[in-house]
This record gives structure tokens, C-alpha cells and sequence, in this order.
């Protein structure tokens, strides 16, 4: 028999999960109707001459960062950051990079071209997704006691390494990234 607890949190890790997928599929939709899960929006973006992936994504750490600070603002939300390390960078930064320059789409772009029924994306993308966790799986013993742990700095955010208010790295970080949107839409990127 479980306790009410166990229930509560059940019931909190499920609705979670079913926040998680609608906010993914209007992710993907969105990136889908923007044209980022296209091959040639992708490799232009790589090429640096169609910005419309770089639009995209900062658009939305834009949105995502003045929204989740304002939620903790609010105390609706907490934040947990995970501990990072050069290491993990780098690591993390390889296996992406190698997906990306092999296929010419991220684990975002492959989920909408997916959904679009793209094969490139269906055949390739799916199995560079399930070799590379599995590789990663696989390596994660001998990785974790090493190379992944170099330069470890913890759950270290901006606001904590310069100890401001939290407002005070977001505002001049969100006027940046708008001024920039602004500029590439003004220039033609």
C-alpha cells in the first residue's frame, strides 16, 4: 500500500512528464513551422549564411530565461542547476558536434524532421541518437572518473559567481540578445 506521499509525488512526476511532452511537441512545432528542421536551413546556419536557426534559438533562451527568473522571482519555481566542468563541455560538446557535422541536425532539429518524415532524419538521425547514448552509456564509468570531472565548478551560475540579484545579470543578458535579433532582422540575416 502506498503512503499519500508516494501518491503526491507520483502524481507530480507524471504531470510533469505530461508537461514535458505538450511543451516539446509545441517546441517542435515551432521549430518545424520556423523551417529549422530543414537540412538546408541547418547547413546554412553552418555555412553562416541563413541565420534563422541562431533567430530561433536565442529567441527562445530569451523567452525561456525572463520567464523561468520571473517564476523564481515569484517563488513558483525553484532552481537545481547541475554541477558542470570543462570536461563535461567538452565531452558533450564533441558528441554534438560530431552528430552535427556528420548529419547537419541536433537532437532538436532530427526530433522535427522526424516528425516531418524526413528519412535522412528517421534512419540516420534516430541511430546516431541510440549508438551515441549508447556509446556514452557504455564509456560513462571510465569517463566519469576522469576526463569528465576536469575542472569541475558545481552548480556555479552567474548571479552566485559575481553575487548580484539574479536581475542584474538577466536584464543586460535579455537586452543583448534582443539588440542582436533586432540587428540580424534589420540587416537581412
Amino acid at each position: 500500500m502506498q503512503t499519500k506521499k508516494q501518491v503526491n509525488t507520483s502524481k507530480k512526476e507524471k504531470s510533469s512528464l505530461v508537461w514535458g511532452l505538450a511543451f516539446g511537441i509545441v517546441f517542435g512545432f515551432l521549430l518545424q513551422k520556423g523551417g529549422a528542421t530543414k537540412y538546408d536551413v541547418i547547413i546554412g546556419q553552418l555555412l553562416l549564411t541563413d541565420f534563422t536557426v541562431l533567430k530561433i534559438m536565442l529567441s527562445a533562451v530569451l523567452t525561456g530565461m525572463i520567464g523561468i527568473y520571473f517564476m523564481k522571482t515569484m517563488r513558483w519555481v525553484e532552481l537545481h542547476p547541475k554541477s558542470g566542468s570543462a570536461g563535461k563541455n567538452i565531452i558533450g560538446g564533441l558528441i554534438f558536434g560530431i552528430g552535427f557535422a556528420l548529419l547537419g541536425y541536433c537532437p532538436g532539429t532530427i526530433a522535427g524532421a522526424v516528425g516531418n518524415g524526413y528519412l535522412d532524419a528517421i534512419v540516420g538521425g534516430l541511430a546516431g541518437i541510440l549508438i551515441g547514448a549508447g556509446l556514452f552509456a557504455a564509456l560513462y564509468p571510465q569517463l566519469s572518473k576522469g576526463v569528465l570531472n576536469k575542472g569541475d565548478f558545481g552548480d556555479l551560475t552567474l548571479p552566485r559567481l559575481f553575487k548580484v540579484n539574479d536581475w542584474v545579470v538577466v536584464i543586460p543578458v535579455a537586452v543583448l540578445i534582443f539588440t542582436l535579433l533586432y540587428w540580424l532582422e534589420r540587416t537581412g540575416f
